[in-house]
């Protein structure tokens, strides 16, 4: 589709957020009203489509870690069975000896006959001794058979579920983008006009919702200076201005919002979660008055798009697909919160900011828009 179109796609989100999603779709010349409504079809799809990838990458990751250790618990088997193999066989070697030892006299017969009834009865006692270390051996070895057979098992089952789940949401992603492709045709057919307007609405709802957070104190008025290494993550960031967005991707040429957080802050050498919501879920929170350049910001309810602060203010991120990596104001799309990969790092005694081209900013800042506004009276 045409990139005007494909910037039409979030351009409406708060004209559309107030009017009900329609029974059915727009016809080709509709006015913006129609469009509007049209728009709060594609919202929910653009959210469930974004949920079901993060779902998707997430049960990727599971089932990465699931084959690892399935393949280290065939591993330990396979050392476990062929340790086993071996005291088998010297357990029946020292059968045999003692066997063919035996023949004859009895042992109690051997020791009073012997020249030197002091070395019979040790050499008895030893090999007693050796053959319950060789039973000892055995019975350990055959219970970690038995162990590692049990955990093969339940790995393979469970990495038979973690696939079974991957194709679901795979088969969910598909049908979403399936749907998102039947209403970007549509807003393609959009005259000049619409998209005007839309556009221009859509900038004065990103800087009146801008304005509105400044105004509310929630921002703060310090300027903090990053980490050394929120500092690289920032500059990996800012070295990736321009690039498309693609589910999914995580560089070199394209990123998925996630995708760019978490190599900006691989490149800064700490391993972050790979999806949006696990970012969220496992990394500190920190008040938005107390953002520093590098944080994570997350937004809307469910955690599904997140940004990495640029500080003033700013955000870059991979908004969505048809756009690219770009800087944005933080308050473009709904914020949830923000986290801090590096809660325990110093702040620069000296830092000077990177310097953003003004052509970043070029493009619509609307992530996946959200169903919902999240709550926010917690914060």
């Amino acid at each position: 589709m045409s990139r005007r179109a494909l910037r039409a796609v979030c351009v409406a989100a708060a004209l559309a957020a107030t009017l009900p999603v329609p029974a059915a779709t727009a016809e080709p010349g509709a006015g913006v009203q129609d469009v509007g409504r049209l728009l709060v079809q594609l919202q929910g799809l653009y959210q469930r489509a974004e949920e079901a990838a993060e779902a998707y990458k997430a049960t990727e990751i599971a089932l990465t870690a699931r084959a690892g250790e399935e393949r280290r618990l065939t591993s330990e088997l396979g050392a476990a069975r062929t340790a086993l193999d071996r005291e088998r066989a010297a357990a029946g070697r020292l059968a045999r000896e003692q066997y063919q030892a035996s023949r004859g006299l009895s042992p109690y017969a051997r020791i009073l006959l012997s020249g030197d009834p002091q070395a019979a009865l040790d050499e008895r006692r030893f090999a007693v001794r050796e053959a319950a270390h060789r039973a000892a051996v055995i019975g350990r070895l055959t219970r970690g058979e038995q162990r590692a057979d049990a955990l093969a098992a339940r790995a393979r089952r469970e990495l038979g579920t973690q696939q079974t789940l991957a194709a679901r949401k795979k088969q969910y992603r598909d049908e979403a983008r399936a749907q998102l492709g039947q209403v970007e045709r549509l807003l393609a057919s959009l005259t000049t006009e619409q998209l005007t307007a839309l556009s221009a609405k859509e900038r004065s709802v990103t800087m009146g919702a801008q304005r509105a957070l400044e105004a509310s104190g929630r921002l703060g008025t310090v300027r903090r200076a990053p980490t050394a290494a929120g500092g690289a993550a920032l500059r990996f960031a800012v070295a990736q201005l321009g690039k498309p967005y693609v589910w999914g991707a995580e560089g070199p040429a394209a990123f998925d919002c996630s995708g760019l957080t978490s190599q900006a802050w691989a490149a800064a050498g700490r391993a972050i979660p790979r999806t949006s919501q696990e970012q969220w879920a496992q990394l500190p929170r920190v008040p938005l008055d107390e953002l520093r350049p590098g944080d994570l910001v997350v937004y809307f309810p469910k955690a599904t798009h997140v940004a990495i602060y640029a500080g003033d203010g700013k955000v870059i991120q991979a908004p969505r697909p048809g756009a690219a990596v770009k800087v944005s104001p933080i308050a473009a799309n709904p914020l949830l919160g923000a986290v801090r990969p590096d809660p325990d790092g110093l702040p620069l005694a000296r830092y000077t900011p990177a310097v953003l081209p003004e052509s970043a900013s070029a493009g619509s800042d609307d992530g996946y828009s959200a169903e919902e506004a999240p709550d926010t009276s917690a914060r």
